[in-house]
């Protein structure tokens, strides 16, 4: 399997865009013993939204050996080594992937009998009712209970790309490809290899607390104690100074870890005082002093831990980095095992991997400045991994197993032997 084509372009006119990008995949698909792969990812910046349609039918009938095609929208983009935020752009990936090893999925084709997936990339409206539920079931159809992706994000209409080589539903008549609402994507089968972690944005301002008390999305007591006392003590202000308490509090958000996650040790954060990847981040959105209260951005349950924390520079940039080195790390051998003579007799026979495309999808408040400079967050993944093709985009919110995430990052990599 060779590295993934892949090619990427801004222009004011989403045609010239499109030349650009099919000049670069189509240089690519000339070079000597080049694949020609049937499943393209396409992702586009909200600039080209109202152009969903024309994009799609341009690019397909211009690569027809191309016959499965998915992707969505961002506020911004991503590729190797660059961000598009801003700016009307588009980004293409042609996965050269086993036609029998994925499945592309959509309303209109959903997946059917005959496919058992693995894993899957999925794609979601975040405005669509039971989402959290729906991923979670989707979830529960995989294999291994992953999947990866992200929320579409857009200053004005949210679409997917979803069309499939294998038909839709009878009755529905051909599909333009392009959706509003629910949920599309690829599902993999156990012979597509990934690795796939998950990036904090957030650092814990102090330890995390047993919810003890909750109703709803408003959380009472912490560890027995008003939760507006624990917030207020941990952040050291005061209600007698309003303006000083609420700014602390607006630059406050609280991570969740659900009680079925929670760790053995009943703690939310490890031991390298970052999150974990069960944590989700959500926004603070009132507080409730007559009851001592603190209210959410998500339901909450007693059970569920809770740490207050805060964005941070230095802690995002250092969990990117870690992430990367777990996924290089899966692809070195393991340490040979020693016998009683301090030698391996027989070496046990290990097949090399190697990196040959990524799909990385960030939170749409992390690109750019966050990470200290426009590109300086795919930069900081390029560094870390070499010259691995990748694509992806900013979103709305993050999907990596059965959680929906805030202000994170979740990298995939597939891998070839």
């Amino acid at each position: 399997m060779k590295n993934f084509p892949l090619a990427h372009a801004t222009h004011p006119q989403w045609r010239m865009a499109a030349a650009l990008v099919l000049a670069q995949l189509r240089a690519q698909l000339a070079l000597p013993g080049a694949n020609h792969p049937t499943l393209a990812l396409l992702y586009i910046t909200d600039h080209y939204v109202a152009e969903a349609e024309a994009i799609l039918a341009h690019l397909s009938a211009e690569l027809p050996e191309v016959t499965d095609w998915a992707g969505t929208v961002g506020v911004g983009i991503a590729a190797t080594n660059v961000e598009y935020f801003d700016e009307p752009a588009m980004a293409v990936m042609l996965c050269d992937l086993p036609s029998d090893q994925y499945r592309v999925f959509s309303g209109v084709a959903p997946l059917g009998l005959g496919f058992e997936p693995h894993t899957a990339l999925v794609h979601a409206d975040g405005h669509t009712p039971e989402l959290s539920e729906l991923i979670n079931e989707m979830a529960a159809r995989t294999d291994s209970g992953y999947l990866f992706g992200g929320l579409a994000a857009s200053r004005g209409e949210s679409v997917q790309f979803a069309l499939g080589g294998d038909g839709f539903i009878r009755g529905q008549g051909r599909s333009t490809g392009v959706f509003h609402g629910g949920l599309s994507g690829v599902a993999f089968g156990a012979g597509v290899s990934v690795v796939s972690r998950v990036t904090q944005g957030c650092c814990p301002v102090a330890g995390s607390h047993a919810i003890t008390e909750a109703e709803r999305n408003v959380v009472y007591q912490l560890d027995g104690e008003p939760a507006l006392q624990v917030l207020l003590r941990e952040l050291e202000v005061t209600l007698d100074e309003p303006e000083q308490a609420l700014g602390a509090v607006r630059a406050t958000l609280a991570g969740l870890v659900s009680p079925q996650d929670v760790a053995a040790d009943g703690r939310a954060i490890n031991r390298t005082g970052n999150f974990g990847s069960d944590v989700r981040v959500r926004h603070i959105i009132g507080l409730d002093p007559q009851r001592g209260g603190v209210a959410l951005a998500e339901l909450v349950e007693e059970g569920m831990q809770l740490a207050f924390c805060q964005r941070n520079v230095q802690a995002a940039r250092a969990d990117l980095m870690r992430i990367c080195a777990e996924i290089r790390e899966e692809l070195e051998p393991e340490e040979l095992p020693l016998t009683a003579g301090g030698l391996e007799a027989e070496p046990p026979v290990q097949t090399p991997k190697r990196m040959v495309g990524a799909v990385y999808v960030s939170c749409s408040g992390r690109g750019g400045p966050h990470f200290g400079g426009p590109s300086a967050e795919l930069q900081i993944v390029r560094h870390a991994l070499g010259d691995v093709p990748l694509i992806g985009f900013f979103a709305g919110g993050e999907i990596a197993r059965h959680h929906i995430y805030g202000y994170t990052g979740v990298l995939t990599v597939f891998l070839s032997d």
